[in-house]
Formats: structure tokens, sequence, C-alpha cells
């Protein structure tokens, strides 16, 4: 990849443009490690969840301006994190079955090999910011509930009401829709009633000298049991970085991702020689491979979605998920951009 000056980066971050990649469906890289070269990328490079399209284009300008990559990577998540008409994380995120927005966020810096994370954390709106600050001040990797909130605050967090009008709305709405025999009257429904609503941003970068990071947020699932955390916090599932390799990190049901330290496999697996794409759908054949029962279609498929998005040190970059249909964003080097994600499942 040819060099770009800092005009030609800045005109292309500007413009975020949608383009398709053909995905890989089946075939695996069966090369052994010597694939994973020695080199680094030529320009920062950056890969999330579709809704960090607006996010890579922004790491990717502060780790050309020398941002550190993982001060960057948060820089981009806090788009989302910041946005009250984005109900998948932070401020107007869906609150759990009690009408409480509770958020899990966690990140790596691949440099100095250290974590951090806070889950079910209530009231500030950038958890990612916090894990951060969990890794930075602490000797701790994660920390919890309460004792969360109050570490945030203890650094000068602004404690706020995280749930937008539309939120709450959403939340009331789902409340009185339940069940056909309780004592709430039923709501006309919109889409948000429509299916089980998830959100999580994940955001995985590497810069020219090959040092990486990453960083995942969400709210979690919607009108979730009270303290449920999913994969997001959850260092070698929702995120992990090894600065030797490279990063992962998901999006979907986290309970499945746990089960398999995802994020921690996908890294492994490009550490054994895979492409980040083909990294990313080995460990969802693990994960369809392990799934109960109760989980499984009628053809023993997962009935549930998960994707992954993955780097490697020398600035190749790939997504996967269980189900077709899915994509992704990431700056690549030259424009941020919508691909499509590889798939381990066509839909009927």
């Amino acid at each position: 990849m040819s060099k770009i000056d800092r005009r030609e980066f800045l005109g292309a971050a500007a413009g975020v443009t949608a383009g398709v990649t053909v995905a890989k469906t089946e075939k695996l890289f069966a090369a052994p490690a010597v694939h994973i070269s020695n080199g680094t990328p030529d320009n920062p490079i950056a890969i999330s969840s579709t809704n960090g399209l607006r996010g890579v284009a922004r790491a990717a300008e502060l780790m050309a301006d020398g941002m550190d990559t993982l001060d960057a990577a948060i820089e981009g998540v806090k788009i989302q994190e910041l946005d009250p008409n984005d109900r998948s994380v932070g401020y107007g995120g869906l609150p759990n079955e009690e009408g409480v927005v509770q958020l899990d966020a966690s990140c790596m810096h691949g440099p100095t090999r250290r974590a951090g994370g806070v889950a079910a954390l209530e009231g500030i709106k950038t958890p990612s910011v916090v894990a951060k600050y969990v890794l930075k001040y602490t000797d701790h990797d994660l920390l919890v509930g309460e004792g969360a909130k109050r570490f945030a605050l203890s650094y000068g967090f602004q404690e706020e009401d995280l749930l937008t009008d539309a939120s709450r709305e959403s939340w009331l709405k789902w409340r009185a829709n339940r069940g056909p025999n309780d004592d709430w009257v039923n709501a006309e429904p919109d889409e948000t009633l429509l299916y089980r609503p998830t959100g999580t941003i994940n955001m995985n970068v590497v810069n020219p000298a090959g040092d990486i990071s990453s960083v995942t947020t969400t709210s979690g699932l919607a009108w979730k049991i009270p303290g449920r955390v999913g994969d997001s916090p959850i260092i070698g599932a929702g995120q992990y970085t090894d600065n030797d390799i490279g990063a992962a990190g998901s999006t979907g049901r986290g309970e499945a991702n746990i089960e398999v330290c995802g994020a921690f496999l996908t890294v492994e697996n490009m550490r054994r020689g895979m492409h980040p794409t083909d990294a990313a759908l080995e460990t969802l054949r693990r994960v369809a491979h392990v799934s109960e029962a109760r989980l499984l279609d009628d053809r023993g498929r997962p009935t549930f979605g998960l994707s992954f998005y993955a780097v490697n040190k020398n600035g190749e970059s790939g997504g996967a998920s269980m189900w077709s249909g899915r994509n992704h964003a990431v700056f690549d080097g030259q424009e941020a951009r919508v691909r499509d994600s590889a798939y381990l499942f066509e839909r009927d």
C-alpha cells in the first residue's frame, strides 16, 4: 500500500463511502504462520462493527496525527456513545427490564499489554473511557456495578440520566406488550418490539509502527435481567489484543462468545497463520459446534447472531458473521467504507 500525504488522508477520512468486497464463506487459509509477515501498514487501519463507520475514519485520522492507538480507538467509539440517537451504546442505549441503562466496556493496549473494563455501569455516558482509566490507573482488569460508578465519579466523570425519551418510549411499549394476560394495556408496537434488540460497537486498530489496540462498548441486550453482563467487558471475549499478532472483537450474542473466549481465539487463529477473515470464520465454526441444543434450529444451525472483526499487525482486516447479510466498517488506509462480511450460514 502506498503512502498518502496529509491532505489526501484528510480528504479520504472526510469522504466516508460505502463499498463491497467479496466474502469468503468456506475456504480457510491453511498456510503456516509465515502468512503473518513482519511488515506493518503504510497508513493507519481501523475495523469495527458497521455502527462505527464514522469512528474508523476518526480513529485513523487521529493515529495519522500521532495519537496512541488506544486513545484513537476510544475517540472513535465515543462518537456513538455520545450520540443520543444511537440506542446501541452509551447515552440513549436501551435499558434493562426495570428501565435502567447499564453499560459495559473493555479495552486492551497492545504496546503495554494492559487491559481494563467496566460492567453494569450506570449514569456515565462513556464507559470506554472509564475502562481505559481502569487500565491506566489500577492494578485490576474489571470493575463492576456501584464500584465502577464510584470509580468513575472519583475521576471527575459526571453522573447523568442516560435514558432518552426515545429509549424510554421503547421500554414502555415493551413492558406493556410483554404478555397478553398481564395488567398492562397493550401499546401500539414499533420496530423495536419486532425483535430482541442488541447493540455493541467493537473497534480494532493498528498504526504504521505496528502498534495495536482494541475497544468494545455496549448497552447490552435490551430488557435484560438487571446485572446481566455479556461479552463486551470480558477481556478475551468482547475484545482482545496481542501486539505481536493482531486484535479482534465481537458483536451479537455475548453468552455464546464468552463460552469460547472468541476474541482471544480469533487472535490465536491469526497466530496460526490465518487471514483475519478466516480466523473469524473458524471461531464462528467453534461457536456453532459447541452451542447447546436449545439454541439450534432443526438443521443444527445456531438461531442467534454473532459477528467478529479482526486486524493483524501488517494491516490486513476482515469481518465474519454467523449468518449472511451482515457487514462491517473499515478504514483501509485510504477511505472509510462498509464491506460485506463473510458468513458461516446462508439465510434461507
